[in-house]
């Protein structure tokens, strides 16, 4: 993994550690005051181990292609995620995406930092799954941006906000089979050819369940030119 530009990953992090100046921190996971992040939380994280797909990273006993990769390989080259979402994971995600607490962005994003040092991809660009115009109005932020700009300050790679956009909005997957997940976000998504042509791109997200949003976004990067796609998230649901 290359060294991070470390002028502009350390104003960053300056930034948001003024801000806990003002407003005194509490935990993502569990509420306590200090910290944006506990270590009691840390230590109650179940992280996602080394029995797993070798291609989705889905929890799977057998060495190689979980069944379903084996049955139809997705467009991302592979997927890893840092942990299961439970506990104060779940929390801390859920604070970030419907309280506002938007600092936990940064928190989350040096976990996925240290996931991929371990996991030594090489890669050209960050983007992050893109909201629909509707729910980023309503939200006012994309949490997957807030996680994927600092990873990409970090190692020192562009931030390619703009090389993936949504060309129709989606339901929430919450509550959908997997077969109508597949659905609600086929042909969703659009990479800007002049972007993303010939890059090895990174994709972050918050959470995934059944890699239907990213496959999605993976196969519109392709479409693209993309030369490789690898995806990230904080969390690993279902």
């Amino acid at each position: 993994m290359p060294e991070p530009v470390r002028p502009a990953y350390h104003l960053y992090r300056w930034l948001w550690g003024s801000l806990d100046l003002l407003f005194p921190p509490t935990c993502g996971g569990c509420g306590q005051s200090g910290k944006l992040w506990c270590d009691a939380c840390q230590e109650s994280v179940r992280e996602i181990g080394t029995s797993i797909c070798s291609v989705c990273g889905q929890p799977w006993d057998i060495p190689g292609l979980c069944a379903r990769c084996a049955r139809t390989r997705p467009y991302f080259t592979k997927l890893r995620s840092w942990a299961y979402y439970d506990g104060p994971v779940s929390e801390a995600i859920k604070r970030l995406k419907y309280k506002r607490d938007i600092s936990l962005g940064f928190v989350l994003a040096q976990a996925l930092y240290d996931l991929l040092v371990n996991l030594q991809w090489q890669v050209d660009g960050v983007i992050p799954v893109p909201l629909g115009v509707a729910r980023l109005k309503e939200r006012g932020y994309n949490q997957a941006a807030l996680i994927a700009q600092p990873v990409a300050l970090r190692i020192g790679k562009p931030y390619l906000r703009k090389g993936l956009f949504r060309v129709r909005e989606t339901r929430s997957q919450v509550g959908l089979s997997y077969i109508d997940r597949q659905a609600n976000v086929n042909a969703a998504f659009r990479g800007r050819e002049e972007i993303v042509a010939g890059k090895r791109l990174l994709v972050v997200d918050d959470v995934t369940t059944s890699t239907a949003t990213l496959n999605a976004c993976s196969q519109a990067l392709i479409t693209a030119g993309a030369a490789e796609v690898m995806c990230l998230t904080v969390a690993r649901a279902g």
